[in-house]
Parts: structure tokens; sequence; C-alpha cells
């Protein structure tokens, strides 16, 4: 397996002469002769492969004392896709520490999330990753304050605070430390580089003003553009989310305040997506970026995706015709189960009225300073399980019911969703609620979750397109797409992709209404 690949010296060695870069993120070259550690893919001259040593994280590298590349940028490839898949508690703190968890809760806080001891999370996780959970949140502030110092005008006192640093101090040492460089010198070079973009000196964390981010998050080609962004404009929801000029604007809710992502992707034969990020507390970047990775899928592996799929002869015209389909994920897996129960039985475009109209009623307003063409964050779980009978969405009374019982769960902590949960017992949780059935659990699964091999078997772009292959209905699809684990979530997006909803194509500017996309849409055919 590629998640032990840095124990294999022969076959890391390949890689690196090879300069493959479907390989940054699995692990990564520490060189004894120059105390650098780089990606599998960086440009420089090769090092002699007794002066190489692997590892399977940047924090594991950097505890063994060796600096990032000033090259290759080894903290800025896209993270192993090994965290993205699997769903064992590992994996699970991974995805928790991306979120930014251990910078406001701490390692104790990390754990008693998962479940575990510290002394047991710290076992399990230094295993595998050469590193304790505290020196992977470090590693990730060195590179939050990296971005910081070389893509905005903050003070460096702000850049500090911003990255979760608890002291100046101990950012300049750490900065130091990884990059051989100290903060000013970072900057400076970056300005050589190119002018400094971002929040104008007087955007001060905690601020009246928003500050600004613009950021370019990388990801494994190939991608497909318009699979991905057509299905989260056709299923976008009016108040929360926007697209114009390109780019998807979407509200979310993080720990220091309401934020804005603009998302824009690349052109032809990129390997990044543009981003913006509207922050009311720039602590909140990492969190941010995460939300914006997961709601992209920007940590999968296609290739291997893509050759698993392919080998059905079935569906490999459909892989090879859309290369790199990714997940259409969410920023918060709460709103996303809530939006699953508002689609129930119901077209892509009911279900977006539907939503945009519980969104008027109880949804929260975004401040003045970054109202615009999105307008509110969608409503908590609270706010939905406690909203009156007239500030319900007009639909059926047994559907109003799954609604509330799914947001009172949620609100209470009886349902719990995100990264950092047991996949299997979310799914558990989901089936338990009444109202809620397969179809939905597998969507929440799928775009909430992330979960790699979900499968909505009865949804009907999932059903149409398939048939439409040759493959069996009803249980023979079940039986056929057994052949498609552990990627039956990619099987469904590539399915989709086929199939002539509007969210298969990538929208033109401006946007037609997604209200108004023909085609079988993506749908359950589930009685809550």
């Amino acid at each position: 397996m590629r998640s032990s690949l840095h124990l294999d010296h022969d076959r890391c060695a390949a890689v690196v002469r090879s300069k493959d870069p479907r390989f940054d993120g699995w692990f990564v070259t520490g060189v004894l002769s120059t105390r650098i550690y780089c990606r599998p893919s960086c440009p420089a001259i090769t090092p002699q492969v007794r002066n190489m040593r692997f590892y399977p994280s940047a924090a594991a590298a950097q505890g063994a004392g060796f600096r990032a590349c000033k090259r290759c940028l080894p903290d800025a490839t896209p993270g192993s896709p090994q965290w993205h898949v699997r769903g064992d508690v590992v994996a699970r703190a991974v995805r928790l520490v991306a979120d930014g968890v251990v910078d406001r809760e701490g390692v104790s806080g990390l754990a008693a999330r998962l479940g575990y001891s510290v002394r047991q999370l710290e076992r399990l996780v230094r295993a595998e990753l050469g590193a304790g959970p505290l020196a992977l949140a470090r590693a990730q502030r060195a590179q939050a304050a990296r971005l910081l110092i070389e893509g905005t005008t903050l003070t460096m006192v702000d850049v500090a605070h911003a990255a979760g640093f608890s002291s100046t101090r101990s950012f300049n040492a750490t900065v130091r430390e990884v990059y051989a460089a100290a903060p000013s010198e970072l900057r400076a070079a970056a300005r050589r580089r190119r002018p400094a973009r971002g929040s104008p000196a007087g955007d001060r964390p905690g601020g009246p003003a928003p500050v600004s981010i613009t950021l370019r998050l990388p990801f494994r080609p190939p991608l497909h553009v318009p699979s991905l962004f057509g299905h989260l404009v056709a299923t976008s929801v009016r108040g929360p989310e926007a697209w114009s000029d390109g780019a998807l604007t979407r509200a979310v809710r993080l720990p220091g305040g309401p934020a804005l992502l603009v998302l824009r992707p690349g052109g032809e034969g990129e390997r990044h997506v543009g981003v913006t990020l509207r922050l009311t507390d720039v602590a909140d970047l990492a969190a941010a970026i995460g939300r914006c990775r997961r709601l992209l899928d920007l940590d999968a592996d296609p290739v291997a995706v893509d050759e698993h799929l392919g080998a059905d002869p079935r569906l490999a015209p459909l892989v090879r015709a859309h290369p790199g389909v990714r997940l259409p994920g969410t920023v918060d897996a709460d709103e996303l189960a809530l939006r699953v129960v508002l689609s129930q039985q119901v077209s892509t475009a009911a279900a977006g009225t539907h939503a945009a109209r519980l969104v008027q009623a109880v949804g929260e307003p975004l401040p003045e300073p970054m109202t615009g063409s999105v307008t509110h964050l969608f409503p908590t779980p609270e706010a939905v399980a406690d909203a009156s009978a007239e500030q319900m969405p007009a639909m059926p009374a047994s559907r109003q019911r799954t609604l509330r019982t799914v947001a009172r769960a949620l609100a209470e902590g009886d349902l719990r969703l995100g990264p950092g949960v047991d996949r299997r017992e979310a799914r558990e949780g989901l089936l338990a609620q009444p109202g809620v059935g397969p179809w939905t659990a597998e969507m929440v699964l799928l775009r909430g979750l992330g979960d790699p091999d979900a499968f909505p078997a009865t949804d009907l772009g999932v059903k149409v397109t398939a048939a439409a292959v040759g493959v069996p209905a009803g249980a023979g699809l079940l039986q056929h797409a057994e052949a498609w684990r552990p990627w039956r979530s990619y099987a469904t997006a590539v399915l989709w992709a086929a199939s002539g909803h509007a969210a298969a194509t990538l929208p033109a500017t401006p946007a037609p209404s997604p209200r108004r996309g023909d085609g079988i849409p993506p749908g359950s055919k589930e009685t809550p």
C-alpha cells in the first residue's frame, strides 16, 4: 500500500529519480547532505541515493531536523489522499488537525473528540506519520505562516496570531527552523517574485473589515472541472452561494466568524484552483483552506480511481470521457444533511427553492462588509429545529417532520457528522432517524463526509445513466457496483458527469439559473 510507501527505500528512490508529481504528498525526501526535505517531483538535481531518507509527512521530516526546500515548497503539495479515503482513527485525527482542532482545543481536545486517551492517540498517529498531533499542527502553522507572509501585507505580529502561534518568539523560531529564513526574508523574496496580495495593512484580525487573502490550492491532475463546478452550481442555494464571473462564492461559518470562499477553476493544464478568502478572523485560515479542499475534493488521487473504474468495460468509456472526476463536497456536513432531506422526492430545482426559502426565513444575514451576491449563512441545525411552521418551506408534513428530527439530532449531538466522525457510525446514526432512508444516508456520506465508497443506488441520475451503458437495474446495479469498490462514490460521480443534466456542465458566464436545468436530475426515489 502507498500508506507505507516511505518504508520502501528503493521504490521511493525510483520515484524521486522519475520526478513523478503523482506521488507528491505521499512522502517527502530528506537529503542528508543539505538537511533539506523535498517533494518527490522537486526539479532540483537528484541527490545520491545514499543521501536520501524518506518520511511519511512534512512534520516527520521537520522533527528529524530537515528544513523545507525553497524551490519545490514540499509543504504546499496536495495532502496525501489516504487520509481522505481511510476511515480509521489516524485518518480522522489528520482531518481534524487540518480543520484546526489542535490549535483551538489542544491535543486533549482532539483525543476527546475521537474517544481516545492522549497517550493512545499519540502512539497511533506517531506510528503512521512519524510525528504526533502537536507536530502535525506545528507543521500546518508553519505553512499557514508562510502563506500569510508571502501573500498578504499583514504585520508579522498579526501573521503570528493568524497562523496560531502562542507568541511572536515561537513564530520567528519556527519559521527560521522550517524555512531557514527569517519571516522578513521570506516576504522580501516573495515581493521580488511578484507583488504581495491580500489585505491592506489596516485590516487587522478582529477589526471591522474582513481580511482578504488570495491563494492557489494544488491538486493532482487531472481534474474534471465541468462536472465538479457544474454540480456545485446546479445544486447551489440562493443566499449562501452564487456563481458569477467564472467563480463560485460560498458563505461559511468558521470558529472566528463568517467567511466567504471564492473559488475559481484554473485553465487547461493548471494544477491549482484559485481561491480568495474573506475572513472575519485570519486565525481561521487553516480551517478555511480545509473547507475549500473538502468542497472540491482536492486531495483525491484521480489516476488510481480512474484506473480502477476503467477496468469495468461498461464504465470505461465514461471514465475516458471524464478523466479526473471528483466528489462534489461541502463546507459543512450538518448543512449538507439538512439540504439532502430537503431534496427528498423532488427535483434539483424544487430542492433549491425549498432551501432558499429556509435560508431567508431563519438563516443568519452576513455582516455588511461581506454581503453582495451572497447574503446569508445557511441556518444552523438549532435554528431549523426551532423554526415555526410559517418559516418552514411548503412541503409535505412528513418531510417537515424529518427535517426537524434530523436538525434536532444534530443540534443535541445525538447525530454527529463532520471530518472526525466514524463513517460507519454516521451511516447508522442517519438511518436511525425517522424518514431517513438509504438514498439520504448515502448522499450525506458521499457529499458530506467524502466517503469514497458510498453508493446512492436509487438516485435517478445514477440509474438512468447506468442503464444507458448496459448496467442492470435494481439488484443488478448493486451487484455490478461491487466491482467498483472501494470507489463507488467516484463511480456515482462519473455517472452524474455523463448524464444530460445541467450538473454535468460548467455554467456559462453569466450563469443561467440552475433552477432551469433540464435532463435527468440527481434525485432520490426515497419516501420520507
